[in-house]
């Protein structure tokens, strides 16, 4: 029986191992080598400069290793920055302790994030068939809004490997039902949506959704789901306590960003009024991209035309399938992480970050229009036509892939050069070359500063603040107004520009006493 048995495990094998798994293996080493190098090419200078989010996640890395007692609240949860999930911060302190603290360790471990939420999307993309997968993989590998996102040191490219993940398990689920599936679905959502960032903070929403249409639509794929509600819900409650903890004990910081960034805020600074918001968000598929230069470069669409003419087509299917329950769950993916930004309306719109949970059911719904419109061809015509729409939507991931790297590797300086706080590294990179100086800086832009010179640490003052200028050597900052509300007119009246920006304007001061 043993010998049976293993003639027939290879029998098996042999049968899988046919020459379209080979292909299909090497284009997915051809996407994962393109994900890597549209991430990590040039990393140490493309974008350059640091944000202050990314120093904030930099900084609070580096006092996990260095500050003694320093700890996130709950070990979950940084009251710093507006309120913050630590769980990337803790990864990118394990990166620190190996490589050392530096804006390319915290930006290389976002974009190692980002390749894997590429092979992520493409697995939960093989969940609809092998091809499927590998279409999805090779759009998220080329997406210029991944790579932009992925290549920033945040915590935001966490979300399309955690997104994918939670939806697997939710998948694996409801093809396989049981206790222990339904305990890995609970604890892979709360995982998901509570240490990653806002938009996944949905994926409660769409479980509940989810398990409603099911009950409408298909009892017997719903009833083994609600014989394991009771695990999911243990399993979700044991892996979220401690965030569940922070909310209870202050819910003025854990809950204060979604609150000041939503329409329901009479105080929210918008771009635009909700109509001409909504309007913009969703012609995100298309036809305008984000003003904001660190979430996309020159404004450009979240997907080109031809892609959104490929994902229309996907749910098509979807909606076609709708009564299968892993058809379901995709298909009211898209319109629940569609909600977040289309109801925070604060700052530019549309807003590509907060949009972040549409990644893996967008990568699912690409690869499902790209079989769909394949199949359609060969229905309508012939198996020719087929292959010519393969090598057509093809050609179009390949194209968009290399228009992507080509727009955010050649971008200017000058489009990078305060959306990435240049003027603020500048200003750290002259403090520590003259020890004995202090910087004159807001609290947001002080993070910068502590987090690069943080092995020289440089004295701070916020701008007003009445001080004796003999107390150091130089005073640096970054207008001529800060010098002089802080130290007075005679300083400032010295104050030279040590660094300028792209036009040759002057960007940092430095004044002596």
């Amino acid at each position: 029986m043993p010998a049976t048995a293993i003639r027939s495990a290879a029998a098996r094998v042999r049968a899988e191992l046919t020459p379209a798994t080979f292909v299909a293996a090497g284009v997915l080493v051809v996407i994962a080598a393109a994900a890597i190098f549209l991430r990590f090419y040039d990393l140490a200078a493309n974008p350059g400069g640091l944000y202050g989010d990314e120093a904030g996640e930099g900084l609070d890395a580096w006092r996990l290793l260095h500050q003694p007692g320093f700890h996130a609240d709950f070990g979950v949860w940084f009251t710093s920055d507006g309120g913050r999930e630590a769980l990337f911060a803790y990864v990118v302190a394990g990166v620190f302790n190996f490589a050392g603290a530096s804006v390319l360790a915290l930006r290389a471990t976002a974009a190692a994030f980002g390749v894997a939420g590429v092979l992520a999307i493409g697995h939960l993309g093989r969940r609809y068939g092998t091809w499927t997968g590998i279409a999805a993989a090779a759009w998220a590998a080329g997406s210029l809004w991944l790579v932009a996102v992925d290549r920033d040191g945040m915590r935001n490219a966490i979300v399309p490997l955690f997104g994918a993940l939670a939806l697997l398990a939710l998948l694996q689920w409801a093809d396989r039902p049981g206790r222990w599936s339904a305990v890995t679905a609970g604890a892979a959502t709360a995982l998901a949506a509570t240490y990653t960032y806002q938009p996944l903070k949905l994926l409660p929403v769409l479980v509940i959704a989810w398990m409603l249409w099911l009950r409408r639509v298909d009892r017997g794929a719903y009833e083994p789901l609600r014989a394991g509600a009771v695990p999911f819900a243990v399993a979700f409650l044991i892996v979220a306590a401690p965030m569940i903890a922070v909310a209870i004990t202050d819910p003025t910081n854990y809950f204060g960003r979604a609150a000041a960034a939503s329409a329901l805020n009479p105080n929210v600074e918008a771009d635009s009024n909700p109509i001409v918001h909504v309007l913009r968000t969703v012609s995100m598929f298309g036809l305008t991209g984000d003003p904001n230069a660190r979430h996309d470069v020159s404004g450009l669409p979240l997907l080109p035309l031809p892609l959104s003419v490929v994902a229309g087509a996907g749910l098509v299917r979807l909606w076609r399938m709708r009564r299968d329950a892993g058809h379901s769950l995709i298909l009211l993916a898209l319109p629940v992480f569609l909600a977040a930004p289309l109801v925070a309306t604060e700052g530019g719109s549309p807003h590509f970050l907060r949009a972040l949970g549409l990644a893996a059911p967008l990568g699912v719904a690409i690869g499902l229009g790209a079989l769909e419109l394949a199949e359609q061809a060969r229905r309508r015509w012939n198996r020719g036509a087929s292959w010519l729409a393969i090598a057509a939507i093809a050609g179009t991931l390949s194209a968009v892939a290399v228009w992507s790297g080509w727009a955010y590797l050649t971008r200017p300086v000058a489009d990078r050069y305060e959306a990435f706080s240049y003027p603020i590294v500048s200003l750290a990179s002259y403090a520590a070359g003259h020890p004995g100086s202090a910087a004159i800086l807001d609290d947001y832009s002080a993070m910068d500063v502590e987090f690069l010179d943080a092995s020289e640490p440089v004295t701070i003052y916020s701008p007003g603040s009445k001080l004796d200028a003999a107390n150091h050597r130089i005073y640096l900052a970054l207008k001529v107004a800060d010098l002089e509300s802080t130290l007075g007119p005679g300083v400032a009246a010295r104050a030279q520009p040590i660094a300028w920006d792209p036009t040759g304007a002057p960007t940092v001061w430095a004044a002596t006493p």
